[in-house]
């Protein structure tokens, strides 16, 4: 995406580090594009809100340089870079009302007051919270404080706006409200957002595209159909939705193809980051991409022992023991007519190879 448009963001060679021996962030090249959804998606530590903080700048690069719309930030202060900010804790003023709050950056800017109103009246549009203009953040549910933190980081047209965990505070239902609210108001306004999360599901729901980090580097750069469907790598898969983890030893590829000796058994998979004849190998398998009993032919098919069935309402859960692994899930649609499946009950398990990722052994 960012070769397809022009770039507003981009990272060279920048690398992090608060002791001057461990690299926090490790010789990232990242390019964001104008208008596009980026989210940097990560376990805790794994460099994501540095990575932020420095684009922000609120912390300095220890090597390397950032370029704001090709000019070099590296060295200039948050103020100055024209990026709105957007945090987990809202940071509201508690004695000012809405509308002081969202106008505060315009008067920072020393902006007129008509100007400031105009500005302020249509940020509040834009978050749906017209009429909220004189109440105090204490008045307000999460889910408008939220809003107000999102007008006050819009209202003075920044060329980019940044959020880190800016739905983390909010409880499930909330937080899966605002993921379309922020989504919907990307595409409106076609700004360009950079979000930080390490929850997979936000990443999933609102990205044109995600980077995956960990250890400090991006483990993959890619659309989140493509990270779900193709991850690069046994972490990514592992990180990103749920997956099923088979342990196994290459013993033959072809181009995009392998047969994995598993447990004695041999599979049937599609070639990802993995060697040759001999290598070791993760097969990854998502749970939903898996069918018991079925009556449709597939690539692998395996004999497997129920240990448990566990009710979760719009699907079941089945835990399976299966060539030498105890952990192995498959998600079933709860339908009218499905086969209830009880501890100990012997049943066919099959999918096809092109379900079946061999990468790199963990």
């Amino acid at each position: 995406m960012a070769g397809a448009r022009d770039t507003i963001v981009r990272f060279a060679g920048v690398e992090k580090t608060y002791d001057g021996e461990s690299l926090v962030v490790k010789s990232l090249d990242l390019e964001v594009a104008r208008g596009e959804f980026l989210t940097l998606l990560g376990p805790s530590g794994s460099g994501k809100t540095t990575t932020l903080m420095m684009l922000a700048g609120f912390e300095r690069p220890t090597r390397g340089e950032i370029f704001l719309d090709g000019k070099p930030v590296a060295k200039l202060p948050p103020w100055k870079r024209d990026i709105g900010m957007v945090f987990q804790s809202y940071a509201l003023f508690p004695h000012m009302t809405v509308a002081e709050n969202v106008a505060f950056p315009l008067g920072v800017r020393r902006m007129g007051k008509a100007e400031i109103a105009e500005r302020v009246a249509r940020a509040l549009a834009m978050v749906r919270l017209e009429g909220f203009e004189n109440r105090r953040p204490a008045q307000l549910s999460g889910g408008q404080q939220q809003r107000v933190a999102l007008a006050r980081a819009l209202v003075f047209e920044p060329k980019l706006v940044l959020m880190d965990e800016p739905l983390g505070a909010l409880d499930k239902q909330l937080r899966e409200s605002m993921q379309y609210e922020l989504k919907h108001l990307h595409e409106r306004l076609g700004l360009t957002f950079v979000y930080v999360t390490h929850d997979q599901s936000e990443a999933l729901t609102m990205s044109d595209r995600v980077a995956v980090f960990n250890d400090g580097r991006i483990q993959q750069l890619a659309t989140p159909a493509e990270l779900y469907e193709r991850p690069s790598n046994a972490f990514v898969a592992r990180f990103i939705g749920e997956n099923n983890r088979l342990l196994g030893t290459i013993r033959e590829r072809f181009a995009d193809r392998c047969l994995v000796d598993v447990a004695g058994t041999l599979v049937k998979a599609t070639a990802g980051n993995v060697g040759g004849a001999g290598a070791a190998t993760t097969l990854s398998i998502r749970p939903e991409r898996v069918a018991i009993n079925s009556m449709i032919a597939q690539d692998n098919e395996v004999e497997g022992r129920v240990l448990e069935t566990i009710y979760h309402g719009d699907h079941l859960r089945v835990r399976l023991a299966l060539l030498g692994h105890d952990d192995f899930v498959v998600k079933l649609p709860n339908r009218a007519g499905q086969i209830r499946l009880g501890p100990g009950q012997t049943v066919k398990v099959s999918w096809l190879a092109a379900d079946c990722r061999a990468l790199d052994a963990e």
